[in-house]
């Protein structure tokens, strides 16, 4: 794709949001970054100028300070392993060796006392990390957490098999690893711990649910693939990234590729509206909690995509909005053509557009 690429304004009918204490909480993951050697010297000083903490603190707008800090520092973290250890390192290239270096690393996770990777600063992170998940975790959350961080070093595995050939996957291969490799179901326990709850897993494992959520993962990915183009593009490395996938597999155009992938996360946002409506109608206080920081989610995501230096890029200025439109482009009640995701439109009693009320989209409170 040509660079040069501008971004529109990307539909978010959901409220901003940011936790009152967000400036010391981003401070403190700047030190905690530091204390622990999170990637290489430069690398490190960059991540901690890309206002991590204030993420996190868009994601848990009233969750708990200290879990809102494990989120910030856990982010941190993540992007060290995929920053670092992935794209810049040599086992980006080999997915062999970082299958078995990711299996150490979650062996850690499982149980932080392992005497593995003793000189591993990666390790010692996420050991610390790993303790004070266990002290706000329940046990059933903690193992979700372990359980979604593996499902996270599965798809960065399959990245590097297509990093260390430079192939394109097709769209429905890439969706469903995007719904993994953005690591964003590595978030959910933690949305649960800041507000103090469990959700049943009646209500958690249910079909709607997950498919709420995996729509919740979509939109924040597709998102990041549109906000993160051009830094991505700019660089000499090999990159993955939706517009990529979509030119390559339908032969479009550049603008064509963004206008398609626009279109792809404004349908889901328009079914996720009226899901998370209907699940809050009829769930427990805790599933309207989790459906609400879905959103919070989503939209932390979007605010610190148009913002953070990660992705402005300020030395070579990216075509990114600095602002968000309140109607969407694409609102069919179609599935999308995406094999791994279409079933997500079976979860609802039937299909149709999702209609706006009073002349706009709904943004009915959830908690």
């Amino acid at each position: 794709m040509e660079h040069g690429v501008i971004v529109p304004p990307v539909f978010s009918p959901i409220p901003p949001a940011i936790h009152p204490r967000h400036e010391a909480i981003n401070e403190r993951t700047t030190q905690w970054a530091r204390a622990f050697s999170i990637g290489s010297p430069e690398l490190r000083e960059k991540l901690v100028a890309h206002d991590i903490g204030t993420f996190a603190a868009r994601v848990l707008p009233e969750g708990r300070e200290e879990v809102v800090s494990i989120l910030a520092d856990f982010i941190i973290w993540l992007f060290g392993v995929d920053d670092g250890l992935c794209e810049e390192g040599e086992l980006g290239k080999d997915p062999a060796g970082l299958v078995g270096e990711l299996s150490r690393m979650l062996r850690i996770a499982q149980n932080p006392e392992v005497p593995m990777l003793a000189e591993n600063a990666l390790a010692a992170g996420l050991r610390d990390l790993r303790h004070r998940v266990g002290r706000h975790a329940t046990p059933g959350q903690e193992a979700r957490w372990v359980d979604a961080l593996r499902e996270y070093f599965l798809s960065v595995v399959w990245e590097a098999s297509h990093r260390s050939q430079e192939s394109v996957p097709s769209l429905n291969d890439y969706t469903l690893m995007r719904l993994y490799d953005g690591a964003t179901s590595v978030v959910l326990p933690l949305l649960e711990m800041g507000h103090g709850y469990e959700l049943h897993p009646n209500e958690r494992d249910s079909t709607a649910v997950r498919a709420a959520a995996e729509m919740a993962y979509f939109i924040i990915t597709w998102d990041n693939d549109l906000f993160s183009y051009h830094k991505e593009s700019r660089t000499q490395q090999y990159y993955l990234n939706v517009l990529r996938v979509l030119e390559h597999e339908q032969q479009l155009a550049p603008a064509e590729a963004l206008t398609r992938a626009v279109a792809q996360r404004d349908r889901v946002m328009c079914l996720f509206l009226r899901l998370r409506d209907e699940l809050a109608a009829t769930g427990s206080p805790q599933l309207r909690q989790y459906l609400e920081n879905l959103g919070t989610f989503i939209r932390g995501a979007q605010d610190w995509g148009i913002s953070s230096h990660r992705y402005t890029t300020p030395e070579d200025p990216a075509g990114l909005p600095s602002t968000f439109r309140d109607t969407p482009t694409d609102d069919s009640g179609e599935p999308l053509d995406i094999p791994a995701v279409s079933w997500w439109w079976d979860v609802l009693p039937e299909r149709e557009t999702f209609q706006p009320a009073d002349g706009a989209f709904r943004t009915t409170a959830t908690v």
